[in-house]
């Protein structure tokens, strides 16, 4: 009689060892993760957002404070995107759809450190209109919050 334990075994070591060698790369991308942050191009602006922050507080989401201090990180920001491919904006008009799993799974967690960092309590703000993503992908990403014990919104 056909035994199918020895083939089964040996999938299970080739499926292993591909998520091994997609954690790998993962680890590499979170020991790089933002490095650009510390150019000088990068680092200036944001040092001076720091002390705007420290010396008046946060700015509320979607006030026009908010939208003073983002605009003095434009030129911070193209920098930033353009070596950074975790960001949706780093591919231009292909959006998200030209991000690999790497790249959308350390934006993912990017996602969750900055409302970490931002939102102490608060839920994973997970309504990103503003980057068209498909309604079965917003999904995927819940179910992978929800999967990770993550509250989102």
């Amino acid at each position: 009689m056909a035994d199918s334990t020895q083939a089964t075994r040996f999938h299970i070591e080739k499926v292993a060892s591909s998520i091994g060698d997609f954690c790998r790369r993962m680890y590499w991308r979170a020991s790089v993760h933002d490095a650009s942050k510390f150019t000088p191009v990068e680092k200036g602006p944001l040092d001076a957002l720091k002390a705007i922050i420290e010396a008046d507080g946060p700015a509320p989401h979607g006030t026009d404070e908010a939208r003073r201090r983002t605009a003095m990180l434009s030129e911070m920001l193209v920098h930033h995107y353009a070596n950074n491919d975790h960001h949706i904006e780093h591919y231009g008009d292909e959006g998200i759809a030209g991000m690999s799993l790497l790249s959308l799974t350390e934006m993912f967690c990017d996602w969750r450190a900055a409302n970490l960092d931002r939102d102490a309590g608060e839920p994973m703000n997970l309504s990103y209109e503003k980057y068209k993503i498909e309604p079965s992908l917003a999904q995927i990403l819940r179910n992978t919050a929800a999967e990770l014990g993550w509250a989102v919104k």
